[in-house]
C-alpha cells in the first residue's frame, strides 16, 4: 500500500506515472477486498470504478469541480482519494458513511442514494454556474442501470436543451445495476460495446476506396458526407447526439490513459458531453466475477480469499416472502410479480425460476412499476410489486392516482421497512406507514414473524378492488409470536391480569417482541397491560376504540415516523368513535438518522423496552397522582 498511504487528497495523483497510477489501481483494489471483506458493504460496484476514479481526480478540480455521484455506492475510491483511508468502520457508529457524506468531506455533493436523480443535480449545478458567471466543472457520473429511471432521462431532455452549457456525464456501462440490466436502453447500449467503431470502418473504406480509380475518391466523399447515417448504422450512439448531446466513447473504463483523453476532450467542450466507459463489476476480485446473481453487489462480513461469508444468520423476512411467493404463484395462475431493477434483493430470485414468464423486471422505475402494476391488474391479473419500503416512497402519486383511485387489487411488499440502519439516512424503510395513510381504501399490513408475513400475504392477494401493502423488516426474523385470543380483526397477544387493566399496547409488526418485554417490565412495577398486534394498521380495526375504552392509557409502538403514523391514525381512530383516552405514540423523530446498527439507531432513538416502560410508568403514575388530588378537593358550594 505504499502509493496509496501517500495519496492524501486528488491532487497527490498528478505527481504519479502511468505505471504508478497502474499499481495505485491495484493497491485500491486489494484495499478494498481486504477492508470490505471485514465491515461488509458495496464491494462490486467500488472494484469496477478503480480506474475510472483516478481519472476523474486527475482531469477535474475537486471541490471546486463538482464530481456527483449517483446513487453513490461506488464512492469508495473517491474516499480514498479525497482522504479516507480509515476503513475500520465502515457504515458503522462514528465510522464512514457507505455513501458520499457532507459532514466527511467537501468532496461530498450528494447524500442522497436514491438511483437517477444525479443527472437533475448537475443540470441544476451547471444552470448555477452559468448565472453567477462561474467557470467551475459540473461531472455526473451515473451507471447504465440509473438509466433506467425515468428522472435521468427529464434530465437530459433538459440538459440538451442548452447547448453551451457545460456539462460532462460520464456513463458508467458495467452491464448492471444490482442484477444485470434490462431493457432497450440496456440493448442500445450493448450494441455500442460491441462495436468496434465507425472510424476504423471509415479508414479502412477511405484506403480501398482511394486506391479505386475515377469513382474511387467521389464514392468515399459521398460516404463520408453521409457519416452521421453510417455512424447510425454502425454505432448508434446518434440516439445521444440527436438530443444535442455530444457523445464520447465507448472508452475502456480500465483504461487511464484512454480515460483522460476522452475526459479531457469533455472538459474543453463548451457543452453538454456523454463520456461512455465500459467498466467490469467486481473486477481483479475472482469470487465477485464468478457472482453472476450481483457481482458482489452488497457483501457481508466474508472471507477475502473465498468470498464466502464468515456467519449465516437464521431465516429471514425476505427468503420467507420470497417461498410463499413461489406457493402463491402455483395455485393461482394470475399472481404476477414486478421488481425494479432488484430480482435477488427483495427474493423474487426463486418465483423467476418457477414463473419465468410472470415477473416482469421494470428497471430503476419505480413509478412505471407502479403504473404498469395498474394495467396489470386492470387486465385480469393481480401483481406483486416487491420494493424496499424507501423506494416506494418515488411512486407515490402512482400509488395514489393509478392504483388506488382505480380500485386496482395490486399488493406492494415493503421489504427493509423500519429502521434498517448501516445504510443510513435515505435507506431507513421509516415513511411509508406514514405517507400511505392518506390513500383511500389502501390497506395496510405489518407481520410480526414469519408464520404472519405468510398469512397476511394471502389475505393481501385476497382483495381484488383496493391497493393493499405488506411491510416487513430487514434480516433475520425472530421466533413465532403466538397468539392468546383475538379482538375483530387483531390478535392479542398478552392479556391483563386485572379486570380495570392499566395501559393497552398497540404493537405494530417486528416490534411485537419488544412490547411483550415492555408489558413485562410494567408489570413488574404494578402496571397491567394488554398486547394487542392490529395486523392490519390500516384501517383501523373497529374493535380497537371499544378495546381501548377498557384501559386508562393507550400506548403505541412503531418502526415509522412518528409523524401521521400508525399512532396518529389510532389516535384519531379513538377521538371519531368519542373515546378519551389518554394516547402515548413511540415511534421514530421526524429526523434523518445517521448510519449506525439498528440496534444503536433504536436506542439513540429511544425505541426500546426499558426507555418505553419507563415513560409510560411515570404517565400512569401521573394519572394516579391526578385521581389522587381530585379525590381531596373539597366539595363546591
Amino acid at each position: 500500500m505504499d502509493l496509496l498511504t501517500r495519496i492524501k487528497g486528488p491532487r497527490d495523483l498528478d505527481r504519479l506515472s502511468v505505471d504508478e497510477l497502474d499499481q495505485l489501481a491495484q493497491e485500491i483494489r486489494t484495499f478494498l477486498v481486504d477492508a470490505v471483506s471485514k465491515t461488509g458493504g458495496h464491494l462490486g460496484p467500488n472494484l469496477g470504478v478503480v480506474e475510472l476514479t483516478i481519472a476523474l481526480h486527475r482531469v477535474f478540480e475537486s471541490p471546486r469541480d463538482k464530481v456527483l455521484w449517483d446513487t453513490g455506492h461506488q464512492a469508495y475510491v473517491h474516499k480514498l482519494l479525497t482522504g479516507r483511508q480509515d476503513f475500520s468502520r465502515l457504515k458503522m457508529k462514528g465510522g464512514l458513511s457507505g455513501y458520499p457524506s457532507r459532514a466527511e468531506s467537501e468532496h461530498d455533493v450528494i447524500e442522497n442514494s436514491h438511483a437517477s436523480g444525479v443527472l437533475g443535480w448537475a443540470d441544476g449545478l451547471a444552470k448555477a454556474n452559468e448565472v453567477l458567471r462561474k467557470d467551475d466543472h459540473v461531472v455526473a457520473v451515473i451507471g447504465d442501470g440509473a438509466l433506467t429511471g425515468g428522472m435521468a432521462w427529464e434530465a437530459l431532455n433538459n440538459i440538451a436543451a442548452a447547448k453551451d452549457r457545460p456539462l460532462v456525464i460520464v456513463v458508467n456501462d458495467n452491464e448492471r445495476s444490482y442484477a444485470p440490466t434490462i431493457g432497450g436502453l440496456a440493448n442500445h447500449l450493448a450494441t455500442l460495446r460491441t462495436t468496434d467503431g465507425y472510424e476504423r470502418f471509415l479508414a479502412r473504406g477511405k484506403d480501398i476506396l482511394e486506391r479505386t480509380p475515377v469513382v474511387g475518391r467521389p464514392l468515399y466523399e459521398t460516404l463520408h458526407g453521409a457519416k452521421k447515417g453510417l455512424k447510425d448504422f454502425i454505432a448508434p450512439q446518434g440516439m445521444f447526439e440527436d438530443l444535442g448531446l455530444k457523445y464520447v466513447g465507448p472508452i475502456d473504463g480500465h483504461d487511464i490513459e484512454a480515460l483522460e483523453s476522452a475526459l479531457q476532450r469533455a472538459k474543453r467542450f463548451g457543452g453538454p458531453v456523454i463520456v461512455h466507459c465500459l467498466t467490469e463489476k467486481g473486477r481483479g476480485y475472482t469470487p465477485a466475477l464468478e457472482d453472476e446473481a450481483d457481482r458482489f453487489h452488497a457483501v457481508g462480513k466474508i472471507h477475502p480469499d473465498t468470498g464466502l461469508p464468515i456467519s449465516t444468520s437464521g431465516l429471514d423476512w425476505t427468503s420467507v416472502f420470497g417461498e410463499e411467493m413461489v406457493r402463491l404463484g402455483e395455485e393461482r395462475e394470475d399472481i404476477v410479480a414486478i421488481t425494479a431493477a432488484m430480482l435477488q434483493p427483495v427474493g423474487l430470485g426463486k418465483f423467476e425460476q418457477a414463473f419465468p414468464d410472470r415477473i416482469y423486471d421494470v428497471g430503476i422505475a419505480e413509478q412505471h412499476g407502479a403504473a404498469s402494476a395498474a394495467g396489470l391488474a386492470t387486465g385480469g391479473l393481480h401483481p406483486v410489486f416487491a420494493v424496499y419500503a424507501t423506494f416506494l416512497n418515488r411512486a407515490f402519486d402512482q400509488v395514489l392516482m393509478d392504483v388506488a383511485l382505480h380500485k386496482c387489487g395490486v399488493t406492494f411488499v415493503l421489504d427493509r421497512a423500519g429502521v434498517t440502519g448501516t445504510d443510513g439516512a435515505s435507506h431507513n424503510g421509516m415513511w411509508d406507514m406514514s405517507i400511505l395513510q392518506v390513500v383511500p381504501g389502501l390497506r395496510i399490513a405489518a407481520p410480526r414473524d414469519a408464520d404472519q408475513v405468510r398469512a397476511q400475504l394471502r389475505e393481501a392477494v385476497a382483495v381484488e378492488d383496493a391497493p393493499t401493502v405488506v411491510r416487513f423488516s430487514k434480516g433475520a426474523v425472530g421466533p413465532a409470536v403466538k397468539a392468546v385470543g383475538r379482538a375483530g380483526g387483531m390478535d392479542i397477544l398478552r392479556k391483563p391480569k386485572a379486570d380495570r387493566p392499566d395501559v393497552l399496547i398497540v404493537s405494530v409488526g417486528a416490534l411485537a417482541p419488544m412490547c411483550l418485554e415492555i408489558a413485562d417490565l410494567l408489570d413488574a412495577q404494578g402496571i397491567s397491560s394488554t398486547v394487542v398486534d392490529p395486523r392490519w394498521v390500516k384501517p383501523v380495526d373497529e374493535a380497537l376504540a371499544p378495546l381501548a375504552e377498557r384501559h386508562r392509557v393507550v400506548v403505541t409502538v412503531e418502526d415509522n415516523s412518528r409523524a401521521g403514523g400508525v399512532g396518529s391514525a389510532v389516535a384519531q381512530a379513538l377521538r371519531d368513535a368519542g373515546v378519551d383516552v389518554p394516547l402515548r405514540d413511540f415511534g421514530i423523530p421526524p429526523v434523518f438518522l445517521d448510519h449506525a446498527s439498528r440496534g444503536e439507531v433504536m436506542t439513540e432513538i429511544g425505541l426500546t423496552a426499558p426507555d418505553i416502560a419507563r415513560q409510560v410508568t411515570g404517565l400512569v403514575a401521573k394519572l394516579d397522582g391526578r385521581f389522587e388530588s381530585r379525590a381531596v378537593q373539597p366539595a363546591r358550594d
